[in-house]
């Protein structure tokens, strides 16, 4: 398939009843979140410790296989002001990498604040300090995922 920048595009293409896989990549670790099969809750999943492109990939696409993933929206990390800066080429470079080792489509969501969102969720849940850090990049994945899911919902109701 191919790396879609207009969401709207990837989630036309999307097969039903599959899930979708979000991602929050990070210098040191992948958060990683699924969705159910009618693609209406993102569940947080795993963090993946990060090594190297090839290794992280491995690790990624096995646990896409076992899901039977459907397609990926990986967080693109834009500056408050809306603007690109090194960390989103550094994500759109991972997934240019990674669209060339499997044929699922991938897309990006704005993840703006969705470590702020997820550290809010954690802090309500009176989660400690220590299970925070474990978990937080696995929440934010949620996040993300959870607004694409969104998204997606309501442009399908648009054209029903």
């Amino acid at each position: 398939m191919a790396v879609f920048d207009q969401f709207e595009d990837f989630a036309s293409i999307l097969p039903s009843g599959q899930a979708l896989a979000g991602l929050d990549l990070g210098e040191k670790t992948i958060g990683i979140a699924v969705s159910d099969r009618m693609l209406s809750v993102a569940s947080p999943l795993q963090t993946i410790r990060r090594s190297k492109f090839k290794a992280d990939a491995v690790d990624l696409l096995k646990i896409v296989t076992e899901r039977d993933i459907a397609g990926l929206v990986l967080g693109l990390p834009r500056n408050m002001d809306g603007t690109e800066g090194p960390r989103c080429q550094s994500t759109r470079a991972f997934a240019r990498n990674l669209s060339n080792l499997t044929d699922l489509p991938i897309s990006f969501w704005d993840e703006r604040l969705s470590t702020v969102a997820a550290e809010r969720a954690l802090l309500e849940a009176d989660t400690s300090r220590r299970k925070r850090a474990e978990v937080i990049d696995h929440v934010a994945a949620g996040v993300i995922l959870q607004g694409a899911l969104d998204r997606i919902a309501v442009m399908r109701r648009k054209n029903a």
